[in-house]
């Protein structure tokens, strides 16, 4: 019996070559394009780029002979993605609205109101899936630099076994050479930046828009001295040089202080080599509770191939965490995901 599959599809060639491999597998498959895209609220801030991604993946279905389904999900979205990273920014925390964004919509929301009768759900992310401590887990994709599995992370173990990731094992160059194969209509387009809808933003304006200013002083580290004013501490990040206002520099920016809505800032950048070899993670969504007893974890504290050598034990909050060399840009609200091997174990919030 054929086996059925919704694919999440969004008009880009890692999605559409998804689709025509599944094709050629013999799966029965068809598109949902989730629209999040939030148009009458923030359409100041830049073009919709939803019409173009519709345009691209209507040819696409077209030419594999796939069904389109467009699910406005805004509501839910802004519920689930947007207002946990605005609470998070509010509280001084850096946010990952991609991870939020896999967990709660593409494989949370999606699958809580997708119909009946479908076997699997697929996505053109850059990871796999395999048998790994008696239950189906993430795995890395062949190609580390393009990995997805970070911003995968948060997604529950128990739904691991419906997602297929049909472009997993293959390389960047090589999703391109199918898409060219398959003489798909879009092969040539240009990959997005940002993979939900956040990171197609301007972040300050978006913040600006919620948010709104918060005037305060900007003092330097050293002297305690007012150099400036600052608009808001959550327009600011921990090593920013650039858009500060301030003459007499170049300034850094080396902390903040929340509660006072204080931006500190001083010339000597190695101020910012405050490097860190330990941090607190809250309990986190892994394999099992026995994860952080393997020898040679490996965690990754950021997209991408950088990864570290981790000791970890549990403390009355979830667990303590040494890498096994320092890092710079450790912050409370990042996620910390660990690794066996290229197995992902799970990840966790950073707390402290």
């Amino acid at each position: 019996m054929t086996k059925k599959v919704a694919l999440l599809a969004s008009g880009g060639v890692d999605s559409s070559v998804a689709m025509g491999l599944l094709k050629e597998q013999g799966y029965e498959v068809e598109a949902f394009y989730l629209k999040i895209w939030l148009e009458d609220e923030l359409s100041f801030l830049g073009e919709c780029p939803w019409a173009e991604d519709v345009e691209f993946l209507e040819q696409v279905c077209e030419k594999l002979s796939v069904p389109l389904h467009i699910l406005p999900m805004q509501k839910e979205y802004f519920e689930r993605v947007v207002g946990y990273t605005l609470e998070s920014v509010k509280k001084g925390l850096t946010p990952n609205p991609d991870v939020m964004c896999n967990n709660h919509i593409k494989f949370g929301f999606f699958l809580e109101t997708l119909p009946e009768g479908f076997d699997f759900v697929a996505s053109g992310h850059y990871a796999q899936t395999g048998e790994f401590m008696g239950r189906i887990c993430l795995k890395q994709a062949l190609d580390p630099i393009k990995d997805q599995t970070y911003f995968l992370s948060q997604v529950p173990f128990k739904i691991l076994p419906k997602i297929l990731f049909p472009i997993g094992h293959l390389s960047k160059p090589q999703v391109r050479l199918e898409a060219e194969r398959l003489d798909l209509p879009n092969q040539d387009r240009k990959d997005s930046q940002g993979i939900c809808f956040l990171g197609k933003l301007k972040f300050n304006e978006f913040l600006h828009h919620y948010l709104g200013d918060r005037p305060g002083d900007i003092l330097e580290y050293e002297t305690q001295e007012k150099v400036g004013n600052h608009k808001g501490f959550y327009y600011h990040t921990r090593g920013q040089r650039k858009g500060l206002g301030l003459s007499g520099g170049p300034f850094y920016v080396v902390s903040k202080d929340i509660d006072r809505n204080i931006v500190y800032v001083s010339k000597n950048y190695d101020l910012l080599s405050e490097n860190r070899k330990d941090f607190c993670i809250d309990s986190g969504n892994f394999v099992n509770n026995e994860w952080y007893k393997h020898e040679n974890l490996k965690v990754k504290l950021r997209h991408g191939p950088k990864v570290y050598g981790c000791n970890v034990k549990t403390n009355d909050n979830g667990f303590k965490v040494q890498i096994n060399s320092p890092d710079q840009g450790i912050s409370p609200g990042q996620f910390a995901v660990f690794y066996l091997d290229d197995n992902v174990l799970g990840s966790a919030t950073i707390i402290a």
